[in-house]
C-alpha cells in the first residue's frame, strides 16, 4: 500500500525554516547563558600581553614584560620592547600582575571519577587484572563539574590515569589533556602517554598479626607473589608476541600485547606505582629485565634509593606531599622532606596528587602541594618547575608545555602573586591563547548563597525602617 506524499507550497517551506532558525538560535541562547563556562572558539586575533611580570619557569623572570600569542601559540616574548611589534594584535594589559605557565597534575583521575558513592560516574577501572589495552582518554567526560573548579586555580592540562580494581596489575594508557574542550578529542594533548602498572602489597608487618593469624599473614604473601608471578607473565608473553611479530609468525593480533609494543621500544614509559623501598627495587629490576623505560609513582620510599635512582635516571611522580608517614617510626615530615631530598640527591621528580576518587576534586590543590615543599627545604624555583616544567619533561610534551617561551601553547596563568602561597588569587586563565570563563560550580553556589544573605539582611532590615518612621 502506498503511503501519501507529503506536499508543502515554497511559502510553507520559507515558514519551516524560518521558525527552524528561531529555534535553533533560542536554544543556542538558552545554551550560552546556561552554560557559562563553555569552550570557546580557537583564537582568532593575535594577542599582545603586556605590563605583567611574565615567570618564564625555563628562564629568568621579566619584569613588565611582553608576550604576543598567535593561533593558540606564544610567538614571541621578551621585555617591552616586544610591544613594538606589528599593530595588528589586540593589547591585552596586565600590569601589576603575574603570569606562570598552566600547572600540570601529572597523577589523576579527573574526568573519569564524579561521585565516588555513584558508580556510574566512576569509569576508572577495568575488569580484571591485565587490561594494557584500555585506554583513559576514551572513557575522559569533558563535562565533568570538577573540571573548572580545578582549572579555576591554575591547573590546566592532567594526566588521566586509569587504575586497578581488586587484583588488577596492568591498567592500561593514560592520556594528557587539557582541561578544555568540547570532547575528549578536543581535549587531547597526547592520546597515549604511558602504560601503567599497580604493584601488590610486598611489606607486611608480622607484629599486626599474632598467632593464631600467622596463617593470614603467610597466605597474603602467598597471594602477592602469585600476582607478582602474573605480572611478569604479562610482559613474558608481550615480548614473545613482539618477537614473533617481528619474524612474521603471528597469527592473530592481540589486542593486548599490540598496545604494549611501545614499552619495548622505549617510545613509550611505564609508569609503576611503588611506594615501599620492596616495590622500588622491584620495579628497577623488572624494568632492567626487559628493557623498559621507568617511571616510579609515589615513590614514598624513593629517598632511601636516591642515588640509584639517579644514576639509573628513573624520575619519580610524588603523589602528594600532604601525607602521613609510612613507618610508625618515621619522623612526621617525612612525606614533606622528599621534594627536597630528591632535588638534592639530583633524581627527577614531579609534583603530583593521588588518583582517586576522593583526591579527584582536590587537585585543584597542587600548587599548595608545592608550597609546602618549599616549607620544608625545597627551593621555591624547583618547586614550581615540580608542577609546570618538570611534568611536562617527564610526560614527553616539554615542547608544548611547562615554560613560557616561543613556541610553545599559549596555555598560562594570571595571578596577582605567587600561586604557591594559599593567599594568592588566580584572576584569569589562557588555554591555547583563549581566555577560559573561571566560573563553576563553586562560584555560583557562593553567588547564589550570598544572595540568599543579602536578601535575609534587607528583610530584617525593612521592619526597622517600617518602625523608625
Amino acid at each position: 500500500m502506498s503511503r501519501p506524499k507529503l506536499r508543502m507550497g515554497k511559502r510553507s517551506t520559507a515558514r519551516l525554516r524560518q521558525r527552524l532558525a528561531a529555534a535553533l538560535a533560542l536554544s543556542t541562547a538558552f545554551h550560552v547563558h546556561a552554560v557559562p563556562d563553555a569552550p570557546p572558539p580557537p583564537q582568532a586575533e593575535a594577542l599582545l600581553i603586556t605590563g605583567a611580570t611574565l615567570h618564564t619557569v625555563s628562564g629568568d623572570v621579566i619584569v613588565n614584560g611582553s608576550m604576543r600569542l598567535e593561533k593558540g601559540r606564544i610567538v614571541a616574548i621578551g621585555g617591552p620592547e616586544t610591544a613594538t611589534e606589528p599593530r595588528d594584535a589586540r593589547v591585552v594589559s596586565l600590569r601589576g600582575k603575574h603570569v606562570y605557565p598552566g600547572f600540570i597534575s601529572a597523577n589523576s583521575v579527573l574526568g573519569l571519577s564524579e561521585v565516588g558513592a555513584v558508580h556510574a560516574t566512576d569509569d576508572t577501572v577495568e575488569v580484571g587484572p591485565i587490561n594494557p589495552n584500555a585506554r583513559a582518554l576514551v572513557a575522559l567526560n569533558p563535562d565533568s563539574e570538577i573540571i573548572p573548579v580545578t582549572r579555576a586555580n591554575g591547573v590546566l592540562a592532567e594526566l588521566a590515569v586509569p587504575q586497578a580494581g581488586p587484583g588488577g596489575l596492568i591498567t592500561g594508557t593514560s592520556a594528557l589533556v587539557q582541561l578544555d574542550g568540547w570532547t575528549w578529542e578536543d581535549m587531547s594533548l597526547s592520546p597515549v602517554v604511558a602504560l601503567h602498572v599497580e604493584l601488590p602489597p610486598m611489606r607486611f608487618n608480622p607484629a599486626l598479626f599474632p598467632p593464631p593469624l600467622d596463617a593470614r599473614l603467610d597466605e597474603l604473601r602467598k597471594a602477592s607473589a602469585r600476582r607478582l608471578r602474573l605480572l611478569e607473565t604479562a610482559f613474558e608473553d608481550a615480548a614473545a608476541y613482539r618477537l614473533a611479530k617481528a619474524n612474521g609468525e603471528t597469527r592473530r593480533t592481540d589486542a593486548r600485547w599490540e598496545a604494549m609494543l611501545p614499552v619495548f621500544d622505549k617510545t613509550s614509559p611505564v609508569f609503576i606505582d611503588a611506594d615501599d623501598i620492596a616495590q622500588i627495587r622491584y620495579a628497577l629490576g623488572l624494568a632492567e629485565r626487559f628493557g623498559l623505560r621507568l617511571v616510579i609513582v609515589g615513590g614514598s620510599d624513593a629517598w632511601r634509593l636516591a642515588s640509584v635512582l639517579r644514576d639509573r635516571q628513573v624520575p619519580v611522580v610524588i603523589t602528594g606531599v600532604h601525607q602521613l608517614p609510612g613507618r610508625r617510626d618515621d619522623a612526621y615530615d617525612t612525606a614533606f622532606r622528599l621534594a627536597a631530598r630528591l632535588s638534592q640527591a639530583g633524581v627527577r621528580f614531579c609534583i603530583a596528587r593521588g588518583a582517586n576518587g576522593f583526591d579527584t576534586p582536590h587537585d585543584r590543590n597542587l600548587p599548595y602541594e608545592a608550597g609546602t615543599a618549599v616549607a620544608h627545604g625545597l627551593d621555591p624555583v624547583e618547586a614550581l618547575r615540580a608542577i609546570t616544567l618538570y611534568p611536562a619533561q617527564i610526560l614527553g610534551v616539554a615542547d608544548r608545555l611547562g615554560s613560557l617561551e616561543p613556541g610553545k601553547l599559549a596555555s598560562f596563568v594570571v595571578t596577582d602573586g605567587d600561586p604557591l602561597d594559599i593567599r594568592t588569587h588566580v584572576e584569569r586563565v589562557f588555554i591555547q591563547g583563549r581566555e577560559i570563563d573561571l566560573a563553576n560550580r563553586q562560584t555560583r553556589l557562593n553567588d547564589k548563597y550570598r544572595e540568599r544573605l543579602r536578601q535575609q539582611a534587607a528583610a530584617a532590615s525593612a521592619p526597622a525602617a517600617s518602625a523608625a518612621r
